[in-house]
């Protein structure tokens, strides 16, 4: 029996904000790797998600929403991680939104046509389209604006189209044998994605302004037979903000630490206690050195 090719390489994922690239890539690799929420710019860094399948491994790179803000250093930054995303990988897949096309979507493509890299145009939310006969128009119009290797309307969120889109990326990549082991699933340490854990819940529970200035640093994390000690600060950048995540009697910081100790006993398998304090450094967000220290700079 002939064995088939396997194939391997990068894919980055890349778009505006809020199109669905971190939960098509949950959805893909059936875990919980990028956090998500409804809110634009959730994600700050370059994530790979490894999805080793039975002829290959596809090494999918997370990315910021790329977009048109560059007033403090936190949105120079985001801009930055995704853009470099464009650089030394094999394949682009370019998320869009069903019937939606702005102004940043053609600074995507722009930047995708200016780097040469093949790419699969995946148009999420399509289970949101209640006139399923207005997205072939849409689809057309898309095609027209570039030689995509394919084109297919996929949903995250439900999971619809997404074997085929594996299979399509798959087989984009070049042939060759798998760069990690088959039971890695990314590249970033536990310790990363605890921080991560918080600030999901954070984003999720505050209004639009507060998240976009929170950053979180773990200061402690250690492994103790099945238990793992973590103690973080979430850095704020006004004391109005502190009183805020605090709310009153800590009740607030209370349920935000519950909710990410689940995320992460489900996440690292084991039992963990978690301690979080907040406090203020004054416009964090646009101090590039603050940003390298808070882990920004990698």
């Amino acid at each position: 029996m002939i064995k088939p090719t396997n194939h391997c390489g990068y894919a980055a994922i890349v778009g505006r904000p809020n199109v669905g690239k971190s939960t098509l890539l949950n959805r893909i690799l059936g875990i919980n790797l990028a956090i998500t929420s409804h809110k634009a710019q959730t994600t700050r860094h370059s994530i790979l998600g490894i999805n080793t399948l039975h002829n290959g491994q596809v090494i999918y790179v997370d990315t910021p929403g790329i977009h048109d803000r560059h007033d403090n250093a936190m949105n120079r930054y985001l801009n930055r991680t995704a853009k470099t995303a464009l650089v030394d990988v094999n394949l682009l897949i370019f998320v869009v939104e069903a019937l939606q096309w702005t102004k940043e979507d053609e600074k995507v493509l722009g930047l995708i046509q200016q780097s040469g890299i093949p790419v699969i145009a995946a148009v999420n939310k399509v289970d949101q389209v209640k006139k399923k006969e207005r997205l072939l128009p849409f689809l057309s119009e898309l095609a027209a604006n570039h030689s995509f290797i394919e084109i297919i309307p996929v949903s995250a969120k439900s999971g619809r189209n997404l074997q085929t889109l594996e299979a399509l990326v798959l087989k984009a990549l070049p042939e060759g044998e798998n760069f990690y082991p088959s039971d890695q699933i990314t590249d970033r340490p536990e310790k990363f994605f605890a921080a991560e854990f918080i600030r999901e819940q954070i984003t999720r529970r505050y209004a639009k302004e507060l998240p976009y200035a929170v950053s979180i640093e773990i200061e402690r994390f250690e492994e103790k037979q099945d238990l793992y000690r973590i103690n973080a600060v979430i850095w704020v950048e006004k004391p109005g903000q502190k009183g805020i995540l605090i709310g009153k009697e800590g009740q607030a910081l209370k349920e935000v630490a519950t909710l990410a100790r689940k995320a992460m006993q489900r996440f690292f398998d084991c039992k963990v206690h978690l301690e979080l304090w907040v406090k203020v450094k004054k416009s964090w967000s646009s101090d590039e050195a603050a940003l390298v220290r808070l882990g920004y700079g990698e």
